[in-house]
């Protein structure tokens, strides 16, 4: 029998679903993973190898390969760590394939078992719950995955509490909503601009009516002084807005632990930076 897991691999900021199936033939023993896999993933094979064996657990001598579905599509990451983790422990029979039927699966495993953050929880707890499905992923990601709504959370610390809960001696809690402080950031201000009256004059008009602003002068005239104390002027992102701005840093793994950004984000790019440095080659 083939033990089916599934996870997510992130197109930008979309995501797409991969079906994770390991299966164990007879044969001389080998353990490759197909399926267009980078190196983060192949190496997963040596990970999940230490994980199952800081745990007592060793690979049956069996040809075991994993194939990531669909084959054309390439994976990145290291995030398939645990889905590859969980299938093979579903072929050993020591969880049932029933388990981890309705989960959608992320996550990295350490040489110990421990399971550490990934990138791109919020946007895969948005397709699990798309897909009336519930997510497991790591203990450092869980406050993350709420955002994402009503829907069943595992988010073990370690491979070892995951399987003790599908046993039904630990059960896993859900994970607690971060506090979310309703005070406003420290943003640098407009008032500490000395002079430059009109600049500042346009800054706030284009923060108000919501317009684009081009800035052009020689350099060290105050274009991005200026630009820095935009943010400032404008209001907090709605509810839609703030949510697209979390998925895009949660998939850039650059999200705080379980926040949700409030703040437009500013980015300062260096006048060198080419096209594809901007926007994404």
């Amino acid at each position: 029998m083939t033990a089916r897991v599934m996870t997510v691999a992130f197109a930008g900021i979309d995501t797409i679903p991969v079906d994770v199936q390991v299966q164990m033939a007879s044969g001389l023993p080998a353990f490759s993973v197909v399926g267009l896999p980078d190196k983060a993933v192949s190496e997963a094979r040596e990970r999940v190898r230490s994980a199952l064996s800081a745990m007592g657990l060793a690979l049956p001598p069996k040809r075991i390969t994993i194939n990531l579905a669909p084959a054309d599509l390439l994976k990145e990451g290291s995030h398939f760590d645990l889905p590859i983790a969980l299938g093979l422990l579903a072929e050993m029979d020591v969880i049932g394939h029933e388990d981890i039927a309705n989960f959608v699966v992320l996550g990295e495993l350490g040489l110990d078992g421990s399971i550490t953050g990934v990138g791109g929880i919020l946007p895969a707890a948005m397709q699990a719950s798309g897909l009336d499905r519930g997510i497991i992923c790591p203990a450092d990601n869980g406050a993350e995955a709420l955002w994402a709504g009503e829907l069943e959370i595992l988010a073990p610390s370690r491979l070892t509490g995951l399987i003790n809960h599908f046993k039904g001696t630990q059960i896993l809690s859900r994970p607690c909503a971060p506090k979310v402080s309703s005070s406003p950031l420290s943003l640098p201000d407009l008032r500490d601009i000395k002079g430059q009256e009109s600049a500042k004059r346009a800054l706030e008009i284009a923060a108000a009516g919501g317009h684009n602003l081009l800035m052009s002068g020689p350099p060290g005239s105050g274009k991005s002084m200026l630009a820095a104390r935009l943010p400032g002027l404008l209001p907090e992102l709605n509810a839609r807005q703030a949510l697209e701005t979390t998925v895009i840093h949660s998939v850039s793994g650059m999200l705080p632990e379980g926040g949700l950004i409030r703040t437009r984000p500013f980015r300062q790019p260096h006048h060198s930076a080419s096209m594809p440095a901007l926007v994404g080659g």
